[in-house]
């Protein structure tokens, strides 16, 4: 009788200690297209890395010819080298409050105040001529422009039509990336300080 209740006890026990299984899902708040320019983007950057990988020579020491690549493809890569390139100058900017980030994944320029500087960027504020300036800016938005066009080309589910809308994507993920006291344009159009 002792036995049999012991083995009662031992599958009440057992039964009654089962643990669910609990499975959580983290959900992104970006949607399924913004995931598909992200991921076309990605792609691109890839390339971009993949090119610049390529070795000159072969183990003998030859002059090797690196795979054709189409104008287009030539194109991004350039921009996305632009982008790398001026990505320093273009931070310093957005925290001298001389640039932000606006509503169609541009940069849109504002008037240079030397004056409000930050003191670790005094010297850089001081030494940057307006002409340099604009030029970094058309730069830039010219690199970002090709970007999306490419995003658009090698994406099957967009046309030339969705520019709009690819633009505004990358117009919201430039604002979810921007830091606290950068300059950004809401989808209302209206100019508002990150917080």
């Amino acid at each position: 009788m002792k036995r049999l209740f012991l083995i009662f006890i031992i599958i009440l026990s057992a039964s009654a200690c089962t643990l669910a299984d609990v499975q959580v899902n983290v959900v992104s708040e970006r949607t399924a297209l913004e995931n598909q320019v992200l991921g076309s983007y990605n792609a691109l950057s890839e390339d971009v890395l993949l090119v610049a990988s390529v070795r000159g020579v072969d183990p003998f020491g030859r002059i090797k010819t690196h795979p054709r690549q189409s104008r287009s493809q030539q194109e991004v890569v350039e921009a996305i080298q632009t982008l790398s390139f001026h990505a320093d100058d273009v931070d310093a900017f957005k925290r001298l409050s001389w640039v932000g980030e606006n509503n169609r994944g541009l940069l849109t320029g504002f008037p240079i105040n030397r004056d409000k500087a930050p003191e670790d960027l005094k010297d850089f504020a001081g030494r940057y001529p307006e002409a340099e300036f604009r030029s970094v800016l058309d730069a830039v938005n010219q690199a970002r422009e090709v970007v999306m066009l490419r995003v658009i080309e090698t994406n099957e589910t967009f046309t030339e039509k969705d520019l709009p809308t690819v633009q505004k994507i990358f117009g919201k993920i430039n604002r979810d990336n921007a830091i606290p006291g950068e300059k950004i344009q809401a989808e209302s159009g209206k100019w508002i300080v990150k917080k």
